[in-house]
């Protein structure tokens, strides 16, 4: 538990130092959001519980992680050729809309919140799972300044399946990603009912918005 801690304030000092990202337009990124509206919705809410809805995803992750697909930092077929002709504006101009968008309220899956609950609050010190709030706080808004991104009211079926994607070691940006790290240590060690279940638990989280 102790070396995911100090992961986590590394990350927090690489991610400010590192990251420096242009001023993003919203009304330019509502034109250009217009090839993206198939799988995550005009407003950034995705009806497919597979694609992940941007709306109220923190500026900062959103135009990260479009510079990941652009730049081959983070695989994805269909991704990638969504973003390959992306400039930096244009993708602060995409990041800008969708993070002004509110996301679409949902609710967890009764008979999962007590195990999601247990994980994402209270974590399993014996088997090194930390509680999830601790990078991505009590509501889901995650810390914008540290990268790690608002989950709340996510597809379950998108967080369980990057969770999976995480367990199998798959870690986004580059080899020595902190961030991307951190999530394969924490997902290793859970179990597919639990994953199951923290990403209900998630889906039912509510934001202020």
């Amino acid at each position: 538990m102790q070396h995911i801690t100090k992961k986590i304030l590394l990350s927090a000092l690489l991610f400010m130092s590192a990251n420096t990202f242009a001023a993003g337009d919203a009304e330019k990124g509502q034109a250009l959001s217009a090839t993206c509206a198939a799988c995550h919705g005009a407003d950034g809410n995705s009806i497919n519980s597979v694609w992940p809805s941007l709306a109220g995803q923190h500026m900062a992750y959103i135009e990260r992680h479009l510079r990941f697909f652009r730049d081959g930092l983070r695989k994805n077929a269909m991704m990638a050729p969504m973003a390959a002709g992306l400039s930096d504006q244009d993708i602060a101009d995409l990041s800008a809309y969708f993070a002004g968008q509110k996301m679409t309220l949902k609710a967890a899956d009764p008979d999962l919140v007590e195990l999601g609950r247990k994980i994402y609050q209270g974590g399993d010190k014996a088997r090194n799972i930390p509680a999830c709030m601790s990078c991505h706080g009590p509501t889901g808004h995650g810390v914008p300044l540290t990268g790690y991104p608002s989950l709340a009211n996510q597809h379950a079926g998108y967080t369980a399946l990057q969770l999976r994607e995480f367990k199998a070691g798959k870690i986004w940006g580059e080899a020595d990603d902190v961030n991307g790290k951190i999530m394969t240590d924490v997902a290793r060690y859970m179990t597919e009912e639990e994953i199951d279940a923290v990403a209900s638990y998630i889906q039912g989280l509510k934001v202020a918005q």
